[in-house]
């Protein structure tokens, strides 16, 4: 396969959003890492000292993602250079390492999006209680769970009233 010059250019749209999406995740995630250290120092509380641990990993893995990010563009770079003169095999390889190099930091993206979302599952279950009691139509609606639930339920029903007419 014949790369061009213009294919690692591709990257730079891409990976400068990315970069932009990285660096406002990492500001919200210190700006709340900073609000709670000042509660905490406060009012003491185990709950806070986990969130701040969880958030202190997150930071990190935010960390790595930005340097991935960093990476891909400077192999990009580098295979523009190499194509540049005339060089297509370290042209392909480093334009390889740099979707390698994107690839890991949205995986890494992806974990830390995980970890995000069970940090506030752990924190919205102290008040699911409250949020069952809530009479609002669109806020009290079934959670998914219980509605495949029900679905499946439905349908197992559905099945034992069709075998029982045949």
């Amino acid at each position: 396969m014949l790369l061009q010059m213009t294919t690692p250019a591709l990257i730079f749209p891409a990976i400068s959003l990315i970069m932009l999406a990285y660096t406002n995740r990492f500001l919200g995630l210190s700006s709340v890492i900073r609000s709670l250290t000042h509660e905490y120092q406060q009012h003491p509380d185990e709950a806070l000292l986990l969130q701040i641990d969880n958030l202190q990993r997150r930071v990190i893995m935010v960390r790595n993602m930005q340097l991935f990010g960093v990476l891909c563009i400077m192999f990009s770079i580098a295979s523009i250079w190499a194509l540049s003169v005339d060089n297509a095999f370290w042209g392909m390889g480093l334009f390889i390492a740099c979707l390698v190099c994107m690839a890991v930091s949205l995986l890494i993206s992806m974990y830390e999006l995980i970890l995000s979302c069970h940090a506030l599952e752990i924190a919205l279950a102290d008040m699911e209680k409250d949020l069952k009691q809530i009479s609002h139509p669109i806020l009290s609606r079934p959670r998914r769970r219980a509605k495949r639930a029900a679905v499946k339920q439905e349908r197992k029903e559905v099945q034992e009233l069709e075998d029982n007419i045949k």
